[in-house]
């Protein structure tokens, strides 16, 4: 019987497998922080979103509200998160913000296309620049008073 649970294990990791739509073997090349910090100046991406340190005051908002960048979270964001952010950015859209101030009638996030725009280059050096602006926070656990008969 104990024979059988590793190959019970490796059928149900197989399972996971979506054939040629899996994100398995992909990889991009490791970014540059100080080159993404240019690219997210140069995209001018403050005019919809805000980071802690970077002042909006003579920025031109696009949004009503912007979205914010980094910042404490309660679970990490992957840096393949972050690449769909740019690429996809209808994949999933910010929350806490009224949904017609990030999205269109459709549902589809307000954010430009980039696509055509920004480089690979660009793109995983930008990643690399905002992944460390998000700080990881530890769940807090709500401590409960143990109550005796």
């Amino acid at each position: 019987m104990k024979a059988l649970i590793p190959f019970a294990v490796v059928l149900t990791l197989a399972g996971c497998d979506k054939g040629a739509d899996s994100p398995r073997g992909f990889s991009l090349p490791e970014g540059n922080p100080s080159k993404g910090e240019q690219v997210f100046m140069k995209y001018q991406c403050l005019a919809c979103h805000s980071l802690k340190g970077y002042n909006t005051d003579n920025i031109e908002p696009e949004l009503a509200n912007r979205v914010l960048l980094g910042g404490n979270v309660s679970q990490i964001k992957t840096y393949a998160e972050l690449v769909t952010s740019v690429i996809n950015p209808s994949h999933k859209i910010a929350q806490n913000y009224i949904p017609s101030e990030v999205s269109d009638d459709q549902g589809h996030s307000k954010m430009r296309n980039y696509n055509d725009a920004m480089t690979v280059s660009e793109l995983v050096d930008l990643v690399a620049f905002l992944q460390p602006q998000y700080q990881l926070v530890p769940f807090k656990r709500t401590d409960y008073p143990i109550y005796l008969p």
